[in-house]
Protein backbone atom coordinates (compact mmCIF):
# COMPACT_ATOMS: atom_id res chain seq x y z
CA UNK A 1 0.00 0.00 0.00
CA UNK A 2 1.38 3.45 -0.71
CA UNK A 3 -1.33 5.48 1.39
CA UNK A 4 0.51 7.18 4.50
CA UNK A 5 -0.32 7.31 7.79
CA UNK A 6 0.14 10.85 8.87
CA UNK A 7 -0.28 10.33 12.57
CA UNK A 8 2.08 6.92 12.10
CA UNK A 9 4.61 9.32 11.22
CA UNK A 10 6.70 9.85 13.96
CA UNK A 11 6.39 13.64 15.32
CA UNK A 12 9.60 15.72 16.11
CA UNK A 13 9.45 18.42 17.63
CA UNK A 14 11.53 21.53 17.92
CA UNK A 15 14.96 21.83 16.30
CA UNK A 16 18.42 20.74 16.63
CA UNK A 17 19.46 24.96 17.18
CA UNK A 18 21.69 25.49 19.90
CA UNK A 19 19.87 27.69 23.09
CA UNK A 20 18.68 30.67 22.75
CA UNK A 21 18.15 30.07 18.90
CA UNK A 22 15.98 26.75 19.97
CA UNK A 23 13.76 28.96 21.67
CA UNK A 24 11.18 30.39 19.21
CA UNK A 25 10.67 26.92 17.39
CA UNK A 26 10.66 24.74 20.25
CA UNK A 27 6.94 24.26 19.94
CA UNK A 28 7.19 23.50 16.01
CA UNK A 29 5.85 19.84 14.54
CA UNK A 30 7.09 17.93 11.69
CA UNK A 31 6.19 14.83 10.35
CA UNK A 32 8.95 13.75 7.28
CA UNK A 33 6.16 12.45 5.06
CA UNK A 34 8.57 12.02 2.49
CA UNK A 35 11.18 9.85 4.45
CA UNK A 36 7.84 8.13 5.45
CA UNK A 37 6.90 7.36 1.79
CA UNK A 38 10.41 6.28 0.95
CA UNK A 39 11.73 9.38 -1.21
CA UNK A 40 15.63 10.09 -1.46
CA UNK A 41 15.60 12.93 -3.72
CA UNK A 42 13.30 15.43 -1.82
CA UNK A 43 11.69 16.31 1.37
CA UNK A 44 7.97 16.84 2.31
CA UNK A 45 7.59 17.28 5.51
CA UNK A 46 4.05 18.56 7.36
CA UNK A 47 4.70 21.21 9.35
CA UNK A 48 2.73 23.02 12.10
CA UNK A 49 3.07 25.61 14.26
CA UNK A 50 1.00 26.91 16.88
CA UNK A 51 0.99 30.48 17.60
CA UNK A 52 3.77 32.15 18.35
CA UNK A 53 6.27 29.71 16.90
CA UNK A 54 8.68 29.91 14.23
CA UNK A 55 9.74 27.20 11.31
CA UNK A 56 12.98 28.21 11.51
CA UNK A 57 15.91 30.94 12.05
CA UNK A 58 15.45 32.90 8.85
CA UNK A 59 18.09 31.39 6.38
CA UNK A 60 18.80 30.48 2.74
CA UNK A 61 20.16 27.13 1.06
CA UNK A 62 23.29 27.30 -1.36
CA UNK A 63 22.41 24.21 -3.36
CA UNK A 64 18.24 23.31 -2.00
CA UNK A 65 15.39 24.65 -3.55
CA UNK A 66 12.92 24.92 -1.37
CA UNK A 67 8.97 25.25 -1.51
CA UNK A 68 6.18 25.78 0.85
CA UNK A 69 2.03 25.56 0.81
CA UNK A 70 -0.38 26.54 3.54
CA UNK A 71 -2.76 23.89 4.29
CA UNK A 72 -4.74 25.63 7.37
CA UNK A 73 -4.19 29.04 9.34
CA UNK A 74 -2.34 31.80 8.63
CA UNK A 75 1.41 32.77 8.68
CA UNK A 76 3.66 35.44 8.46
CA UNK A 77 6.15 34.99 5.81
CA UNK A 78 9.57 37.20 6.65
CA UNK A 79 12.00 37.51 3.77
CA UNK A 80 14.90 40.06 3.13
CA UNK A 81 11.84 42.24 1.62
CA UNK A 82 9.90 42.37 4.22
CA UNK A 83 6.34 40.28 5.38
CA UNK A 84 3.54 39.01 3.87
CA UNK A 85 0.41 37.02 5.26
CA UNK A 86 -0.06 33.31 3.82
CA UNK A 87 -3.25 31.77 4.12
CA UNK A 88 -4.45 28.33 2.82
CA UNK A 89 -3.93 27.93 -0.62
CA UNK A 90 -0.96 30.63 -0.82
CA UNK A 91 2.17 28.83 -1.38
CA UNK A 92 6.24 30.60 -1.84
CA UNK A 93 8.98 29.17 -3.66
CA UNK A 94 12.88 29.64 -2.65
CA UNK A 95 15.60 29.13 -5.31
CA UNK A 96 18.40 27.50 -4.25
CA UNK A 97 21.56 30.19 -4.04
CA UNK A 98 19.65 33.03 -3.41
CA UNK A 99 20.67 34.65 -0.29
CA UNK A 100 17.52 35.59 0.94
CA UNK A 101 16.52 34.58 4.04
CA UNK A 102 13.51 33.40 4.65
CA UNK A 103 10.86 31.54 7.62
CA UNK A 104 7.39 31.12 8.63
CA UNK A 105 6.15 33.27 11.73
CA UNK A 106 2.49 32.04 13.29
CA UNK A 107 1.38 35.70 14.66
CA UNK A 108 -2.37 33.86 14.73
CA UNK A 109 -4.22 32.90 17.80
CA UNK A 110 -4.68 29.19 15.75
CA UNK A 111 -2.08 26.64 14.41
CA UNK A 112 -1.18 26.56 11.09
CA UNK A 113 -0.30 23.75 8.67
CA UNK A 114 1.95 23.79 5.82
CA UNK A 115 3.91 21.59 3.25
CA UNK A 116 7.73 22.34 3.15
CA UNK A 117 8.78 20.44 -0.01
CA UNK A 118 12.92 21.14 -0.97
CA UNK A 119 15.69 19.14 -2.67
CA UNK A 120 17.91 17.40 -1.00
CA UNK A 121 22.10 17.82 -1.19
CA UNK A 122 23.16 17.31 2.39
CA UNK A 123 26.71 16.59 1.20
CA UNK A 124 26.81 19.93 -1.06
CA UNK A 125 23.86 22.56 0.72
CA UNK A 126 25.25 25.05 3.09
CA UNK A 127 22.39 26.65 5.12
CA UNK A 128 23.02 30.43 6.22
CA UNK A 129 21.22 31.99 8.98
CA UNK A 130 20.50 35.61 8.14
CA UNK A 131 19.64 37.38 11.36
CA UNK A 132 22.17 35.33 13.52
CA UNK A 133 26.10 34.01 13.56
CA UNK A 134 25.66 30.73 12.37
CA UNK A 135 25.65 28.26 9.20
CA UNK A 136 25.70 24.45 8.51
CA UNK A 137 28.06 23.59 6.49
CA UNK A 138 27.54 20.27 3.91
CA UNK A 139 27.59 16.60 5.33
CA UNK A 140 28.23 17.97 9.23
CA UNK A 141 25.74 17.61 12.07
CA UNK A 142 26.81 20.63 13.96
CA UNK A 143 25.93 24.24 13.58
CA UNK A 144 28.73 26.51 13.55
CA UNK A 145 29.35 30.23 13.99
CA UNK A 146 30.56 32.40 10.50
CA UNK A 147 34.49 31.74 11.85
CA UNK A 148 33.68 27.69 12.16
CA UNK A 149 33.28 27.61 15.28
CA UNK A 150 31.27 24.74 15.98
CA UNK A 151 28.36 25.98 19.07
CA UNK A 152 28.60 23.49 21.80
CA UNK A 153 25.98 21.26 22.65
Amino acid sequence: MKKIDIEAVRLRLGSGYPSPFSDPVQARERRALGDAGGLSQFGVNLLTLPPGTWSSQRHWHSTEDEFVWILEGELTLITDAGEETLRPGDCAAFKAGEANGHHLVNRSEKPARALEIGTRDPDADRTVYSDIDMVAEPGENVFRRRDGTPYEG
